[in-house]
């Protein structure tokens, strides 16, 4: 058995989905596939991620071209080329992906490659692990034929200049660190997507809640998907996309279980945490759902032809 299939979801004994819900149903409608990503940079995410599967792509295939848009885009300075880099003036990235089999490949702390999020998908097809990390995974990614570059733009490293002057200690929400894609395509398969050069001016070495399989994403094909931004230490704590997923099997539609999966965190710093985390997540049955802990977040969402981005307000 493959390391990565440990990472299939189902615990002996579950009662399949469709008892569960009762009349949940597989949204098969070819007309009708979703995708759902985080924050205004999800917006472009999207139509690429649409593209490809107009194009007969597969929701995994769709993840990962949705996810590339912002790491390639230097203005998206929490995301691959032009994201803010740790406290050394590294830009480090973390990446995952999760298909519709239970499949998953990630990277952490990667260096000088733009693209991880397609690093983590070779390392889930093409090897017999789910994460590689550091030197290793750049390693691993040269050779199999990523070119290597750097990642630091002169905005970038103008931002990180300044910083050294004060050292302030950056929080998560101040750099909007993750863009995550979930994808449901025409067949009712779902995949996923996370991607982040994380927290800005973080500790050497620092890895955050995005390659983390069960934390910055999950993926379930009989109940439903789910995806994480914000403080990843917390998300970390408490496995926060898997346990979404799992309060989605026990019957939660998926914005009360993003609200659930929430409280877990609020309740742990005594009501009234000062860090965001927000989650987004699709049910098998096509019914999409998000929850923030505080002030607000944003998510794009495609679906019938429509990519439109909506806000919601945090819970406290």
């Amino acid at each position: 058995m493959k390391r990565r299939d440990f990472l299939k979801t189902g615990t002996i004994g579950i009662t399949a989905p469709s008892v569960i819900f009762g009349d949940l149903k597989i949204n098969t409608n070819k007309n009708d596939p979703i995708i759902l990503s985080t924050w205004e940079h999800g917006l472009p995410a999207n139509d690429a991620a649409w593209k490809t599967l107009q194009n007969g792509g597969n929701a995994m295939a769709a993840a990962e071209a949705g996810a590339r848009v912002p790491e390639a885009d230097p203005k998206s300075t929490s995301v691959g080329f032009g994201g803010l880099p740790d406290e050394k003036g590294n830009v480090t990235l973390d990446a995952c992906v999760m298909d519709s089999t239970g499949n998953a490949g990630s990277v952490a702390f990667l260096q000088n490659i733009k693209h991880p999020v397609s690093v983590a998908r070779k390392v889930m097809e093409d090897t017999k692990h789910v994460m590689l990390v550091g030197e290793g995974a750049r390693q691993f990614a040269v050779a199999q034929g990523f070119e290597e570059m750097n990642l630091l733009t002169e905005e970038s490293r103008a931002a990180w200049e300044k910083w050294t002057k004060k050292r302030r200690e950056m929080t998560p929400h101040e750099t909007h660190d993750t863009i995550s894609v979930l994808v449901q395509d025409k067949n009712g398969d779902l995949a996923g997507a996370c991607t982040t050069s994380g927290w800005a001016y973080k500790l050497y070495g620092r890895v955050g809640d995005s390659p983390i399989i069960g934390a910055g994403l999950f993926v379930d094909n009989e109940i439903g998907c789910a995806a994480a931004t914000g403080l990843g230490e917390e998300v970390i704590k408490t496995t926060g996309s898997f346990l979404v997923v799992e309060l989605m099997r026990q019957g939660y539609d998926p914005t009360t279980a993003c609200e659930e999966a929430l409280n877990r965190v609020i309740k742990r710093h005594n009501g009234n945490p000062d860090f965001q985390i927000a989650y987004i997540a699709i049910r098998k049955d096509g019914k999409i759902g998000s929850a923030c802990i505080k002030w607000s977040f944003e998510y794009a969402l495609a679906r019938g032809g429509a990519n439109k981005l909506h806000k919601i307000k945090g819970m406290i």
